[in-house]
């Protein structure tokens, strides 16, 4: 019995080498394109929220209770990117 589990470990001694090899390759290779898919799908949000024009508008009120006036439901979200009821502040220092 003995004798045939050491024959069966030096039959396997061949190819732990090269399969420990490809499967410590996939893992790095997996890990590196999980950080390249997360940092692009970050970027792409990133993008995305910095066209939310709410804050530059004469509307915003800076208040967590009422941020906007006149859609206070959309403000700062996405839906707000294409509002027809901006307007620009004109002086910031009224509003």
């Amino acid at each position: 019995m003995l004798e045939l589990i050491i024959f069966v470990i030096k039959g396997i001694q061949a190819f732990i080498v090269p399969i420990c090899f490809v499967t410590a390759w996939s893992l790095i290779f997996m890990v590196i394109w999980s950080f390249w898919t997360a940092t692009r799908d970050s970027i792409k949000t990133a993008k995305q929220m910095h066209q939310i024009p709410c804050s530059g508008c004469q509307f915003f009120t800076d208040d967590y209770r009422l941020k906007c006036t006149v859609h206070p439901s959309i403000a700062n979200t996405e839906e707000a990117i294409n509002c027809m009821d901006y307007q620009a502040k004109t002086n910031p220092y009224l509003y």
